[in-house]
């Protein structure tokens, strides 16, 4: 609209210009020649009768007769008289004096021309336009030829000046009115073109967002209307595609969750198997003790792997919850190393009366998988810094390993994900670290992982000090996700029984 101003205004006020200067030099030149012809007309008629060196009262009546006129203006006569002083005769000696014929002028009309083609009269008419008092003149002026008077005429301008101004104010009315009818013009052009871009780009704002049933009201059959229709196309077919795709995710999850909840009833039977045959390794034939004791091993090993994913699939599923509580940060790393039996391999840097409100298993969690990692895959000691920083709380852990390959750096909490390729049977599952980022997430935290500049890998787990706000933000998420659940069966329903009835 700014634009369209702008651009209504400059051709606006340059069409006003042009037509004020065509009509102003119009109306003065149509002035100014019918003045100066009439004029010249009565300086040569009411001159002629004079005799050569006329008396004062003789060069007054004719001064006289010449300013009653139709067009209004003033005469002043200059010429020798006969005792050859000069005798200047106005009409309106009290106004026009010849103090008021400019120097130029006067100096044009007393010089003698030479002739020129067919200009063969030594004296010219001359004429100029100047200001007394506010008021503006046209003054001419000519020496008769042949010998006579020099005369001078003097018109007020004022009627045109007036004339002028009116059509200047009349002329800025039209262009104020032009501009408002361009505002006028623009409003209109935007609320047919900018505002349906505009509802346009807010509608792939909110199916940005995932409100997957965003839809464009279409009116019309012009290009924003087809527009409109490729949108609602487009936004349909995404709606269906996620929804298949969300359909597949959620059997996969129930899919790993079942899978998961059958394995433990027979883990549960051979985990205590195992455990009986370990207690009785020493009395076992040595050939049978290694089958056994791989027995043992892959046993925890498919336990600690059926755990981690149900942790994984609660996870996903959305059914994580916090349960918090205040913990002294020191004290739960130091449970944590010492359920673990790693004292020995780990330092740890923690002043006492660090308090915040966490998850004190969750937290447990992700510090037995970055100290274990630490130690499993980097080099002792290990080292555990606890950092208050503001509202946040700093949790890094140092080794003193050879580090992480760059290229493994960007794919260290991935799930399943092994740096070794040639070792796909290690004793970690690759699910350890990526339950630690979750459970760092859903206290509104974060984990880092990079090279320490003194060798190492370093870990840098950032938890807020009250997880309590997040965690209420989280449960009203959750409730309105169930609520729109419910909506969406309910709808579902009806959609159903109306079919039925439908076909019946």
């Amino acid at each position: 609209m700014l634009v369209f101003g702008l651009v209504a205004l400059a051709a606006a006020v340059s069409a006003s210009a042009i037509a004020y200067w065509l009509n102003r030099d119009a109306v003065l030149t149509r002035t100014q020649d019918a003045a100066l012809d009439e004029f010249r007309k009565a300086l040569k008629d009411d001159t002629d009768p004079l005799p050569a060196r006329p008396t004062c009262p003789e060069l007054q009546d004719a001064a006289d007769r010449m300013a009653d006129n139709t067009q209004k203006y003033e005469v002043l006569l200059v010429t020798r008289t006969r005792d050859k002083g000069p005798c200047p005769a106005a009409s309106a000696p009290d106004l026009f004096t010849l103090k008021a014929v400019p120097g130029v002028l006067r100096r044009a009309v007393d010089e003698r021309r030479a002739a020129e083609g067919s200009r063969s009269a030594p004296y010219h008419l001359y004429w100029q336009r100047i200001t007394l008092d506010g008021t503006p003149y046209l003054v001419g002026g000519a020496k008769v030829n042949g010998g006579g008077p020099t005369g001078y005429m003097l018109k007020s301008l004022d009627t045109e000046r007036q004339d002028l101004n009116s059509l200047a104010w009349s002329l800025g009315i039209a262009t104020a009115l032009a501009l408002v009818g361009s505002a006028l013009l623009a409003q209109a052009a935007a609320a047919t073109v900018l505002r349906p871009v505009q509802r346009l780009g807010e509608a792939a704002n909110r199916l940005g967002e995932g409100h997957l049933d965003t839809r464009l009201q279409v009116s019309g059959s012009d290009e924003l209307a087809n527009l409109s229709h490729t949108f609602n196309r487009a936004a349909e077919r995404l709606q269906k595609r996620v929804a298949e795709l969300s359909a597949r995710e959620a059997s996969s999850r129930r899919f790993v969750a079942d899978m998961s909840h059958e394995l433990r009833t027979p883990l549960t039977a051979i985990t205590a198997v195992s455990e009986v045959l370990e207690e009785e390794a020493d009395s076992l034939d040595p050939m049978i003790a290694p089958a056994v004791q791989l027995v043992v091993s892959e046993t925890r090993r498919l336990n600690d792997l059926v755990e981690n994913l149900m942790e994984v699939t609660r996870f996903d599923a959305g059914t994580a919850r916090l349960v918090l509580d205040d913990v002294d940060v020191a004290d739960q790393v130091t449970a944590c190393i010492d359920a673990r039996a790693w004292l020995d391999a780990v330092e740890l840097d923690a002043a006492r009366g660090i308090v915040a409100r966490l998850d004190p298993r969750r937290l447990d969690v992700i510090l037995a998988n970055l100290i274990g990692n630490a130690l499993k895959h980097g080099g002792s000691p290990v080292r555990v810094s606890v950092i208050p920083e503001g509202d946040d709380l700093l949790i890094k852990v140092r080794d003193h390993g050879p580090g992480i390959p760059e290229d493994v750096l960007p794919h260290v909490f991935d799930r399943f994900y092994k740096a070794s390729a040639s070792r796909p049977r290690s004793e970690g599952s690759g699910l350890g670290l990526s339950i630690a980022m979750e459970n760092a997430h859903i206290h509104g935290g974060d984990i880092s992982a990079a090279n320490s500049p003194e060798g190492g890998a370093v870990f840098t787990l950032r938890l807020p000090m009250d997880a309590s706000r997040l965690a209420s933000i989280e449960e009203r998420k959750r409730e309105e996700e169930k609520r729109e659940e419910r909506k969406g069966d309910e709808r579902k329903g009806d959609e159903g029984r109306t079919n039925e009835g439908g076909a019946s």
